[in-house]
């Protein structure tokens, strides 16, 4: 095998120069394998596995299970079966193998990739040749030299010398006589087998991997003025495994799974593409205490890629708008504090994976307007999801601790909240204090309060428009 370079003493320099040039010296064979020395009787490796039927099932935490079914032609007896192209990020000890009349006796995980760096690597202490090119005349000149050393350059001794290659302007190739054993072009998984029969099989492969991760968002378009809210929602699947995908059934685990955390991971730069697909309405699946979506036909997610694929699409459910101000302690503020504002709406169709929603209004003239994002968690089919779009610009909460007194047992406060609305049409704002404790009590109350939970109470305050109501309330915290 040779490559051009031209030599210089760091090695990595020296190696981004040979890559064009890769090729093989003809006419010497590859040593025997490692694997067949200690496996006596090995047949040649069995016949193609490229072909397969393709499943994954992709978790939200950088973890994916592959599920491979391939046919090949095994001869009976011991043979060798090499899996070229299962992800960089498999994780080894979670592999299996399973086919009728088929036992696994071993199997190996390579993933020393075939470069330029690693083929001078395994070939300290063997002897490579060299041809150097003049560059005046083209006439080349052979030598064959011993590879000493590759850290941080390339040491070689040639007859009687001792050479450092470095950057001297003279065209340079190295001639390996083999690829080193072990150095794959693609992550490799090779396993031992013994078939009581010859012939062609179905094989299921499977393991976990890392490298392949999922989330979800939403896009909702919100009508005030219908009370309804039109919700998409997409899913981003991150390939990162160093391992491409293709023609994959595929489905989608929510929840979280409980792992050891020894995924290996990658960092790389992905490129992004965006897939729409006819079917948007998914049905979840409860799978023990996790739902699994199921994507619609069969999906290519290619390494370092990110893919978007529609999942989701809910049409005119019922929506709100809230206000709600929460008071954190029994304090007043200097200046009135802007009221955050909610839509809500019920997620009656299906259940809905962990996401951020984006919301959107129609302005005047129709356009499409950006109005607030919030997180929502996993939420069962049924539940209720407020989205807070930010903070209302006309409506405001000024809260006075008008006076704390100590007690045995806990303290009295005496609290005014005053709700102003500038806007020409009546609200109701929902006031939540906490702090109040699970023994707290109301001692006193302009309007009537509910506990909303064990350490808070709350109040729906009507407030008319281009006006202001004032609520009091004296309580003791425990």
């Amino acid at each position: 095998m040779g490559f051009d370079m031209r030599g210089t003493t760091v090695f990595a320099a020296f190696l981004t120069t040979l890559v064009a040039g890769v090729a093989f010296a003809a006419g010497h064979a590859q040593k025997a394998s490692p694997i067949r020395d200690r496996v006596p009787k090995v047949a040649p490796v069995a016949g193609d596995t490229t072909a397969s039927d393709l499943s994954l099932t992709i978790y939200n935490n950088d973890l994916v299970l592959v599920q491979d079914i391939r046919t090949v032609d095994v001869p009976k007896g011991r043979s060798r079966i090499e899996f070229p192209d299962v992800s960089a990020a498999i994780r080894p000890e979670t592999v299996s193998l399973t086919s009728k009349g088929l036992s696994v006796v071993e199997q190996n995980f390579d993933y020393d990739l075939l470069t330029p760096a690693k083929m001078m690597e395994k070939q300290v202490g063997k002897t490579v040749e060299l041809v150097r090119t003049n560059p005046a005349t083209g006439k080349e000149r052979h030598e064959e030299a011993t590879v000493l050393s590759v850290n941080s350059g390339v040491v070689l001794r040639i007859g009687p010398r001792i050479e450092a290659l470095r950057d001297d302007g003279l065209p340079t190739r190295v001639v390996f006589r083999s690829i080193p054993e072990n150095l794959r072009a693609s992550p490799t998984l090779s396993v031992i087998v013994d078939a009581d029969t010859a012939g062609p099989r179905k094989i299921n492969l499977s393991y976990l991997a890392g490298g392949l991760s999922w989330s979800s968002a939403y896009v909702g378009m919100y009508d005030e003025a219908h009370d309804t809210m039109g919700l998409q929602g997409w899913v981003t699947i991150k390939n990162s495994s160093g391992t491409s995908f293709k023609d994959a059934n595929a489905e989608l685990i929510a929840g979280d799974i409980q792992t050891s955390g020894n995924n290996q991971t990658y960092n790389p730069n992905t490129a992004r593409v965006r897939v729409g697909t006819g079917e948007k309405k998914q049905t979840a699946e409860e799978i023990a205490d996790f739902y699994a979506y199921h994507l619609p036909g069969r999906v290519t997610v290619a390494n370092q890629q990110t893919k978007q694929i529609a999942f989701l699409d809910a049409a005119n459910a019922h929506a709100e708008k809230g206000y709600l101000y929460v008071s954190y302690e029994f304090a007043s503020t200097p200046e009135p504090v802007h009221v955050p504002v909610y839509v809500g709406f019920t997620n009656s169709s299906d259940a809905m994976p962990e996401g951020l929603i984006r919301v959107y209004m129609r302005d005047a003239k129709g356009e499409p307007k950006f109005v607030g994002e919030s997180g929502v968690g996993h939420t069962p089919a049924g539940s209720s999801i407020w989205v807070q779009l930010g903070q209302a610009f006309d409506i405001t909460v000024q809260k006075t601790l008008v006076t704390s007194e100590k007690l045995e047992h806990g303290t009295r406060y005496k609290m005014s909240y005053t709700v102003r609305n500038a806007r020409p049409q009546p609200v109701t704002v929902g006031l939540r204090q906490q702090g109040i404790g699970d023994d707290g009590r109301v001692v006193e109350e302009s309007q009537k309060s509910e506990r909303v939970d064990s350490s808070s109470i709350g109040w729906d305050v009507a407030v008319p428009a281009h006006g202001e109501t004032t609520l009091t309330a004296t309580v003791e915290s425990d």
